[in-house]
């Protein structure tokens, strides 16, 4: 027969990519600069094929410049990653920068790539704000059960 562990007290299930990150604010300034350049130069990179000349690819999806969808992903990107990391200082996150990356180079990508309507582009960064929150609430939902766990067991 196998012995079980007792498991009867409260599991530690923390790995090294959902820790707090606390820390002077440069750092964190640094992160938000850094994940959400990350972002729109992938998002940028990604889009390559439908921005460049046609014979490296597909034709242009749609003219125009490209500076205000790049200045508006950046300026989204910014605010997202802001968001995730003020909520990563006080409570564990699982891996806030791929979150703010991966948001923002869809963005960047598909507005590179589609060249949508302002109207269009605020729905993008909505859902993408969507999408940060309900990250942010689980952290902070999950932050809020584990406290109240070891608070019932210091009790008991």
């Amino acid at each position: 027969m196998t012995d079980l562990a007792d498991s009867s007290g409260p599991v530690d299930t923390l790995d090294e990519d959902e820790t707090v990150r606390p820390g002077p604010l440069w750092r964190h300034a640094l992160w938000v600069v850094g994940v959400t350049a990350a972002g729109v130069v992938l998002g940028w990179l990604g889009a390559l094929f439908r921005i460049g000349p046609e014979e490296y690819g597909l034709p242009p999806a749609a003219p125009g410049a490209l500076w205000p969808y790049l200045v508006a992903w950046s300026a989204i990107g910014l605010g997202l990653a802001a968001v995730l990391r003020y909520v990563a200082a006080r409570v564990p996150v699982y891996s806030p920068e791929k979150v703010v990356v991966g948001v923002v180079l869809i963005g960047t990508r598909l507005s590179l790539g589609w060249r949508p309507e302002p109207l269009e582009v605020a729905a993008l960064a909505l859902a993408a704000l969507v999408l940060v929150a309900v990250w942010c609430a689980v952290a902070l939902r999950g932050a809020a059960v584990v406290r109240r766990a070891e608070g019932e067991a210091r009790a008991a």
